[in-house]
């Protein structure tokens, strides 16, 4: 069943770009290009080893109550360059219509650079549900309250 996302690109974007768009027939997300400001666009964005950078996208979403956009990684631009996501990954709420960004960082060792039109990210639609939050007096289990490590390491 496909959900759609409303997209809109945000005064001054380059409208040639295309919309996110799937890879193929099994892809999880859709990758997002890089839409930069037109100050940007013939040098791109430089990132030194370990500075990072918000890349705009020049798209807004209108997002379906009871879903969010998640914005991931590319493996690729991972591997290869050492491109991650700062907050990775992000979450883009229901109701929130401002300009994508994509919060980059370069943990490679050389320089990278961030052209504009490259295909900087993937966006991956899921659904979520809002909880209530109450006091209350919690059960016991197993691990109880062992934190990170706890559970032992693989043989």
């Amino acid at each position: 069943m496909k959900h759609e996302i409303g997209v809109a690109f945000v005064p001054g974007a380059d409208e040639t770009l295309p919309l996110p768009a799937y890879q193929s027939a099994g892809a999880a997300g859709a990758d997002v290009c890089a839409n930069l400001d037109a100050s940007d666009r013939v040098d791109g964005i430089l990132l030194r080893p370990g500075m990072r950078a918000l890349v705009p996208t020049g798209l807004r979403l209108a997002i379906p109550a009871g879903f969010e956009v998640q914005v991931r990684a590319r493996s690729g631009l991972a591997l290869q360059h050492g491109i991650a996501l700062v907050n990775a990954p992000g979450t883009i709420d229901s109701d929130y219509r401002g300009p994508l960004g994509v919060l980059v960082i370069n943990l490679g060792q050389v320089d990278f650079t961030v052209t504009h039109g490259m295909r900087i990210a993937q966006l991956v639609v899921a659904p979520v549900m809002q909880a209530g939050f109450a006091l209350a007096d919690l059960d016991g289990t197993p691990r109880g309250t062992g934190g990170f490590g706890s559970t032992g390491v693989a043989p």
